[in-house]
């Protein structure tokens, strides 16, 4: 009498949760199409961070001076002063938006144009 017995199972089910699983852990390589979609991004990601902080903080400038001038009405110029210092701040985001855009886009310039000439190849 011989036990000569084989036993095999599979499971694609299993076998996929496995290798999600597994994917978890395992370092990723460093992917040039993301490593360009993360450049790209960072760019237009700083500059807009940039500008809606001084646009933001303009125009809680220009709201004071406003209060100030509704509220308090012997301050009627300071408030006026005021204002006009939040407008400007609010009018310079946009153009601080720009000169940060094209400041960043110098700055990683050669890593785009490489990676870009390494994806093209």
């Amino acid at each position: 009498m011989s036990k000569e017995t084989f036993n095999y199972t599979y499971s694609a089910k299993q076998q996929e949760e496995i290798n999600k699983i597994r994917e978890k852990y395992v370092p990723k390589e460093a992917d040039k199409m993301e490593q360009l979609r993360r450049l790209d991004a960072g760019v237009t990601s700083k500059a807009t961070k940039i500008s809606l902080v001084l646009g933001i903080v303009g125009t809680l400038i220009l709201g004071t001076g406003m209060s100030i001038c509704m509220v308090w009405t012997e301050f009627f110029i300071l408030g006026i002063m005021v204002g006009v210092i939040g407008i400007v701040a609010v009018s310079l985001a946009y153009p601080l938006y720009n000169y940060v855009i094209k400041k960043e886009r110098d700055k990683i310039t050669p890593e785009i144009i490489r990676l870009t000439d390494e994806l093209m190849k």
